[in-house]
């Protein structure tokens, strides 16, 4: 169970020059709205946030994130694709940041539909990925994982703390009330996960393929847009479960009854 205090976020890993931070429980997750996971980054004082949401979640993001940093030390937004769950609040941020906003260039046309005028702060990602360097001499990478779910879609690691940020990879769809902040024991949350991928990642080896690579970055942690956080044994697990997972069109005769 996610507790009172876990609302005001849980920071993940710590040193002198660097934090990673989960922002807390979404209070809107037993109402019908999707349950969404908010990261901060704090490198040598500057801030960069991972899927920060959409619209409705935009003040207590700000509020939660305030607890951390000053919201104007916020230097670059990273947006793993296009939903609004992950990117709706877009013209908020920009509202009250001076961030550059980092997002497949596949959905640098669409972003405008979520209230845009000024698209000069907005980084298009090429589909190698690139990497965001810090402050602090180590760097965001951007790996892609493109078409789980999304065409356009990338999953963001942090060298200095070894998590990876996985965007919808990994999410887990939790009953109400049973929200946690870790996964504790992997077979038993195997059933809130598997239903999600199983339809929501387009094949079996776009999911291989990515498990590849991100296995040989030694992760120390991962952390999904929905669900819980994966760590120690539980995300060795969950890779090797990702890597031979038969979804998307491996599956689509029981999509297509014809």
């Amino acid at each position: 169970m996610i507790s009172a205090e876990d609302v005001n976020g849980i920071v993940l890993y710590k040193d002198q020059d660097h934090s990673f931070i989960w922002l807390g429980a979404d209070p809107e997750a037993g109402s019908g709205v999707v349950q969404t996971n908010q990261y901060l980054i704090i490198d040598h004082g500057r801030g960069i946030l991972l899927d920060p949401g959409g619209i409705h979640l935009f003040a207590r993001v700000v509020a939660t994130a305030s607890r951390y940093i000053s919201i104007d030390r916020i230097d670059s937004i990273f947006f793993s694709h296009q939903d609004p769950d992950v990117s709706s609040g877009i013209a908020l941020w920009l509202g009250i940041t001076r961030a550059k906003i980092y997002v497949s260039s596949l959905w640098l046309r669409f972003l405008p539909h979520f209230g845009i005028v000024d698209q000069s702060r907005v980084v298009g990602i090429e589909d190698f990925g690139p990497s965001l360097k810090l402050q602090s001499g180590g760097a965001l990478r951007f790996i892609p994982a493109h078409f789980l779910h999304s065409t356009g879609n990338f999953t963001a690691f942090d060298e200095r703390s070894g998590i990876l940020f996985t965007g919808d990879i990994g999410a887990a769809i939790f009953p109400p009330g049973k929200e946690t902040v870790f996964v504790g024991d992997f077979d038993a949350h195997l059933p809130l996960i598997e239903g999600f991928h199983k339809r929501y990642m387009a094949s079996g080896k776009a999911a291989a393929k990515w498990v590849r690579m991100v296995s040989a970055l030694s992760p120390k942690m991962l952390a999904p847009q929905h669900g819980a956080v994966y760590k120690d044994a539980s995300a060795s697990r969950f890779l090797d479960w990702f890597s031979k997972l038969e979804c998307g069109i491996d599956l689509i005769d029981t999509i297509y009854k014809v």
